[in-house]
C-alpha cells in the first residue's frame, strides 16, 4: 500500500491510497480519480515528503495534524459544503451500520468470506491491517471521520 498526496487541477489537495504505484497510474488515465472538494478528474500527485518510521514503533496509523484554527483561517464555501457532506454521511453511516471499532478488519473478513450474513460495518483500522484486506481483495473504502462539533 502507497500513500499518495494529490491536487486537482483547481489546486485543492487530498490523500489517497494505492495498492501500489501502478494502480494509481491506472485509476488515473482511466479518469477513476476526483477531488472530493470540487469534483474535478484532473489529478496528479503532488509534491509529499517521506514518511519514515521509527525502528520499533507500532503498525498504527498516525494522522497528519492540520495547522491549528485559527482568526487567519477561512473556510470557503466549497469547505463548508464538503464539511456539511461528510456529517451527512457520518450521521447516516452511523445510523444504518454496525460500529464493530478495532475490529473492522476481522469483521471485514467474516462479511468478504461468507462467515456472517452481509451488512454495513464501520470502525478503525491499523495501517497494516488496511494493506492486508486489499492484498485480500476486501472491499472497503475509508472516509475522514469528522470530530462532534461540542466534543
Amino acid at each position: 500500500m502507497i500513500l499518495y498526496q494529490l491536487k486537482c487541477d483547481k489546486e485543492h489537495s487530498f490523500e489517497a491510497w494505492f495498492k501500489d504505484s501502478q494502480a494509481f497510474d491506472k485509476q488515473s488515465k482511466r479518469k477513476l480519480l476526483s477531488c472530493p472538494t470540487c469534483g474535478s478528474s484532473k489529478v496528479a500527485k503532488a509534491l509529499m515528503a517521506p514518511r519514515i518510521g521509527k525502528s520499533g514503533s507500532n503498525n498504527h496509523s498516525k494522522a497528519i495534524q492540520p495547522a491549528p484554527a485559527g482568526p487567519s483561517l477561512k473556510l470557503t464555501p466549497a469547505t463548508v459544503e464538503l464539511k456539511k457532506k461528510l456529517k451527512e454521511l457520518q450521521s447516516h453511516i452511523s445510523k444504518e451500520c454496525d460500529y464493530v471499532g478495532s475490529n473492522f478488519a476481522e469483521e471485514a473478513r467474516k462479511i468478504h468470506y461468507g462467515e456472517v450474513t452481509p451488512h454495513g460495518i464501520y470502525g478503525e483500522a491499523t495501517t497494516q491491517d488496511a494493506k492486508e484486506l486489499v492484498d485480500e481483495g476486501v472491499e472497503f473504502s475509508s472516509i475522514p471521520w469528522l470530530p462532534e462539533e461540542n466534543a
